[in-house]
């Protein structure tokens, strides 16, 4: 196959940002009455590996019950805001305006918008009338590689063509005060907001080439993670078993994925992987056999931002990037489905 570059890569956040410290309070506040297990359990914000993540709202704003249509309201404002903010960046280092965008790929799980995000950013980017609109839905924290994955495929079916993957995730906007769970704990110390861009195109002239992709979805897997309905909103289902089995499955996973391609994990240099969580990223170095801290830059987005959902995994490649690729990468994600979602990268060095 011929490959496809990464010509630019922006990330975005919002504002408001919260420290781990305060995000222990404000969940004590409007959890801990609550909860009757909620100072034990309360340790993971400590063991989280967060220090900051930023927020689509004033912490105030959470302070209160918010209804669907509050939340929604606050999703469309927002995720367009951060769209729109990573979308110039990137046309911006890839040398082109909105009216060279051919196809644009938007990939958000944590919000509904019906017209999507890319059909409201017309009003303030001069995309053409004819570009096509490929909104995506349900990846959750493997969509930064999903989407760049189907946003390369698009990129290498019509060669010349400019393609814009945008991904905006804003998962503060979940949180449950009324009956929570142990989930609703992890999620309130894990759990932050963000967005990423990226403009590709066939062929060499980019910062990367994406020379492989692949995916595996294992099944009964359903309960892992995901949203639930409720009248409030989207509420979170999240398995503490993750970590667990992460470090089971991963390693056969990868070789899976990679093997078509003609690669082993031993002929990789350096995995690019989705910081689900401090607990995650440990297991993921025991099951490719990385060597504890080897995921260095995983763990300062993490400490930096929390987990972004699909954004996360791009922001920890802009991280790689900026100290130097390395000739052969493999950037992954785990997300709902259960699926392991990878990209091969080749280093345009």
């Amino acid at each position: 196959m011929k490959p496809v570059s990464i010509l630019s890569l922006a990330t975005e956040t919002p504002p408001h940002i919260l420290s781990q410290a305060e995000a222990l309070d404000a969940a004590r506040e409007l959890i801990g009455a609550h909860f009757a297990d909620f100072e034990r359990l309360s340790a993971v914000y400590a063991n989280a590996g967060i220090q900051y993540r930023q927020l689509a709202m004033p912490v105030d704003w959470y302070r209160s019950p918010r209804s669907f249509q509050e939340r929604a309201a606050v999703y469309l404002a927002v995720a367009l805001d951060l769209f729109v903010a990573a979308a110039e960046r990137a046309l911006a280092e890839a040398d082109l305006r909105a009216q060279d965008i051919d196809t644009i790929v938007t990939l958000s799980s944590t919000g509904i918008a019906t017209p999507s995000l890319e059909a409201r950013a017309m009003a303030r980017l001069p995309f053409r009338a004819d570009v096509v609109r490929v909104p995506m839905f349900g990846l959750g924290c493997a969509g930064g590689a999903t989407g760049l994955g189907l946003a390369c495929k698009l990129a290498r079916a019509a060669p010349g063509s400019n393609v814009l993957f945008v991904t905006v995730e804003l998962c503060s906007l979940a949180l449950r005060t009324d009956k929570p769970d142990k989930a609703d704990i992890v999620s309130t110390a894990l759990f932050g907001d963000g967005a990423a861009a990226c403009v590709l195109r066939s062929g060499e002239d980019g910062f990367v080439q994406i020379a492989g992709s692949a995916e595996k979805t294992w099944n009964d897997t359903l309960d892992i993670m995901g949203w639930r309905a409720e009248p409030t909103g989207l509420g979170v289902v999240l398995n503490r078993a993750i970590p667990v089995f992460a470090r089971r499955e991963m390693r056969q996973a990868m070789t899976e994925m990679l093997a078509p391609q003609g690669i082993g994990i031993e002929d990789v240099d350096q995995f690019i992987c989705h910081p689900g969580g401090a607990k995650v990223v440990d297991a993921i170095e025991g099951a490719l056999s990385l060597g504890q801290g080897a995921l260095v830059e995983e763990r300062e987005v993490l400490r930096d931002h929390g987990n972004m959902s699909a954004p996360t995994v791009l922001f920890v490649l802009d991280r790689y990037r900026k100290r130097g690729l390395a000739p052969l990468s493999v950037l992954n994600a785990l997300g709902p489905g259960f699926t392991a979602s990878s990209l091969t990268l080749r280093c345009a060095a």
